[in-house]
């Protein structure tokens, strides 16, 4: 209780969102520049490194690959999976477990496979991944700068009979819109991805929502929590 009873995080929102576009913004403009310095999208920075070829250069940007790997993209793709598991269960999973956990099922992905063929990459795992995040995009935005207007009660998230707890501890109203949300983009995506390389000959309707299923799912899962909650 007391002053984090209730605590504006709209700063830490938007400054999480500016960062993310001007990160978006250097890989766009990075790979739009190797077009015109190369005749081609280089969009893997270590195949860039080794097409510039200089031996001071490849050596300072490949340690600027493997800090990256330790401190950003571990730590981005590692966390908050390694906490889901280990919330599961806190009795029999612990936050070390649910990391070795990540990290085996980060193999049995195979994502090497998916960088195999970039076609394949992104119009099925990257177009399939957003239908997802704007689904769950949709929902948190709705909740959070709509009905509840930037405001969270801190202290309610720690209790099993707080504002937060809804049904047995599951917003089925959430997972409603959720699952709605997805049903239009799910044929064209099971299209894709049994055609290779991700690009269907013939698109119909279906296919073309797929196309903008980030788009697609947003829009419904925003509107469909909010009129539900």
């Amino acid at each position: 209780d007391g002053p984090l009873e209730s605590i504006d995080t709209s700063g830490i929102a938007l400054a999480a969102s500016v960062s993310s576009d001007a990160f978006a913004f250097i890989g766009v403009a990075v790979t739009s520049a190797t077009v015109i310095v190369y005749g081609e999208a280089i969009w893997d920075p270590v195949a860039l490194l080794a097409r510039i070829g200089n031996p001071l250069v490849i050596i300072f940007g490949a340690l600027v690959v493997m800090l990256a790997q330790l401190t950003t993209n571990m730590a981005a793709n590692v966390v908050s999976p390694a906490n889901d598991f280990s919330s599961l269960s806190p009795k029999r999973t612990n936050y070390v477990t649910g990391g070795l956990i990540t990290a085996a099922t980060g193999i049995v992905m195979m994502p090497w496979k998916l960088y195999a063929d970039a076609a394949a990459y992104i119009f099925t795992w990257l177009i399939g991944y957003s239908s997802l995040m704007g689904a769950v995009g949709g929902i948190l935005i709705a909740d959070y700068w709509v009905l509840r207007r930037q405001q969270l009660a801190l202290s309610e998230l720690f209790k099993t009979t707080g504002r937060y707890q809804y049904s047995n501890g599951t917003n089925w109203k959430a997972v409603i819109a959720l699952v709605v949300a997805i049903l239009p983009v799910a044929p064209g995506f099971l299209r894709a991805a049994l055609t290779p390389g991700g690009q269907v000959a013939d698109p119909g309707l279906l296919d073309h929502l797929y196309t903008y299923a980030w788009f697609v799912t947003f829009a419904l899962s925003f509107g469909l929590y909010l009129g539900l909650m």
